[in-house]
C-alpha cells in the first residue's frame, strides 16, 4: 500500500498535536507516560517531536487519557488556526479527564 505524502496542513496539526502533549506531559517522563498509555517510548517521543503527524486514534486516545485530556480538547487545539489562542498553557481543565 503506497501512502500518500502529507499535507502542509497535516504536518502543522501533527506539530500542535506533539507541543500539547509536551505541555501536558510536563514534568512527567515519556518512559513513564508511554508505559501507562501502553505505547513504546519511540512512538511517544516521534509523536511529541513532530515526526509522526497522523498517528493511529487508539494511540492518541490512550495517551490523552494518561495525560487527563479530553479528546475534545485534543480536537480543538491541533485544529485551530494560529490566530486562535488554542490551550497553550492552560493545562486540562475541570471535565477534561476522559471516562475510565
Amino acid at each position: 500500500m503506497v501512502r500518500l505524502p502529507l499535507t502542509s496542513e497535516e504536518i502543522e496539526r501533527g506539530q500542535r498535536l506533539g507541543a500539547l502533549l509536551r505541555r501536558a506531559r510536563g514534568e512527567r517522563s515519556m518512559l513513564r507516560t508511554a508505559l501507562d498509555a501502553g505505547v513504546s517510548p519511540e512512538t511517544l517521543r516521534k509523536i511529541e517531536s513532530g515526526r509522526v503527524a497522523t498517528p493511529a486514534f487508539p494511540t492518541i486516545a490512550a495517551i490523552a487519557a494518561v495525560l487527563g485530556l479530553s479528546l475534545d480538547a485534543v480536537w480543538a487545539e491541533i485544529n485551530r488556526s494560529d490566530g486562535d489562542a488554542g490551550l497553550a498553557g492552560s493545562g486540562p481543565g475541570p471535565g477534561a479527564r476522559l471516562a475510565s
